[in-house]
């Protein structure tokens, strides 16, 4: 399975940006995808989660109300829209896939891993 981050970028403060996370590789079904970020000198820590069928999601307090996480089944894509942007945003953002389906909120819960996109929000 591979991951294709993108939609990174750079946006002033309260601005918005759409990540996407495309997967390709073997044909799958029943997987959750979710969301990381990891800013400058801090662990990666989760953002938001969503499950094969977009019925569950949940986002961190941090972003709760800001981000929206969706998918499209027909493009095997994953998105996460970003509003009301804050410095405290600015990070690499990963997407990441975790096989055994269900809300899933440690990065050891995951198996694939995209290869990150920069998000920088300038004050």
């Amino acid at each position: 399975v591979q991951l294709q981050a993108s939609g990174g970028g750079l946006v002033q403060t309260g601005g918005s940006l759409r990540l996407s996370c495309a997967a390709s590789g073997r044909p799958f079904g029943g997987y959750t995808t979710g969301w990381f970020r990891q800013g400058s000198r801090k662990e990666r820590e989760f953002v938001a989660v969503i499950t094969w069928s977009g019925a569950m999601r949940y986002y961190s307090d941090s972003v709760k109300g800001r981000f929206t996480i969706s998918r499209d089944g027909a493009k095997n894509t994953v998105y996460l829209q970003m509003n009301t942007l804050k410095p405290e945003d600015t990070a690499v953002y990963y997407c990441a896939v975790g096989v055994d389906g269900g809300l899933r909120y440690r990065v050891d819960e995951y198996d694939y891993w995209g290869q990150g996109t920069l998000v920088t929000v300038s004050s």
